[in-house]
């Protein structure tokens, strides 16, 4: 879990005139993009719930299906969550705006949400486990970028909101991750209720390692926090 450091205070931070590559932004967009697909999904599942699906997604849709009302309360604002993360993530200035402000209560709903929902884990222990420690982790960094708003400090706000962005988007590589151990299920033999929570502790896993890793590998002088995260 990140911490801070003496490397990360923000008299210590050197300049880095790096800037997120071209492979990083596709990332994020492609995160943002499957993120939200997945919310809008589970939305019309609940709402219109889809006839012609196969039987292991059939199976799955039935399991949020039968907690309606949690659900939509986990995935609209996970959706609002998403929807603003671009404009968090791509502005030009480290300090925070309307739309990093409503950051926090939207995910501070997500995660008490997400919480609930691993009562019901679909992937069993391996799921819930995941979701406890990166929703843990989530819930964290938003509160660490909430306190550096308090006391003025946004280049440190911006950093710890940009973990937690990231981490939420984990449940975006989650589906590739899926749709790997979905092509191969006739190999593994393994049903969707098993290997999901390994899926999760996957793709939250490559998440928080990118985000972790982009953050340290730039530390940033707060004379250039005004242009850089």
């Amino acid at each position: 879990m990140p911490a801070d450091s003496v490397q990360e205070s923000p008299s210590s931070l050197r300049v880095a005139q790096r800037k997120p590559s071209d492979w990083l932004r596709t990332g994020f967009w492609v995160c943002t993009v499957i993120a939200a697909a997945v919310a809008l999904r589970r939305l019309f599942a609940i709402i219109h719930p889809p006839r012609s699906v196969p039987e292991q997604l059939r199976a799955l849709d039935a399991f949020f299906v039968s907690h309606p009302g949690l659900t939509l309360a986990h995935i609209l604002p996970a959706l609002a969550f998403v929807c603003l993360a671009p404009f968090v993530v791509l502005r030009a200035r480290a300090r925070g705006g309307v739309a990093e402000r409503l950051l926090f209560p939207l995910g501070g709903i997500v995660g008490i949400t997400a919480y609930a929902m691993s009562i019901h884990a679909y992937g069993g222990w391996r799921e819930r486990a995941a979701v406890l420690f990166f929703n843990s982790v989530f819930l964290f960094s938003l509160l660490r970028s909430y306190r550096y708003m308090r006391r003025g400090e946004p280049l440190m706000e911006r950093r710890w909101m940009l973990r937690a962005i990231g981490i939420l988007l984990g449940i975006a590589t989650t589906r590739p991750v899926m749709g790997v151990f979905f092509a191969t299920s006739r190999l593994t033999h393994l049903e969707p209720s098993q290997f999901f929570g390994w899926a999760f502790w996957i793709g939250f896993s490559i998440n928080a390692v990118v985000v972790e890793w982009y953050l340290r590998s730039r530390a940033v002088s707060p004379a250039a926090s005004e242009t850089h995260p």
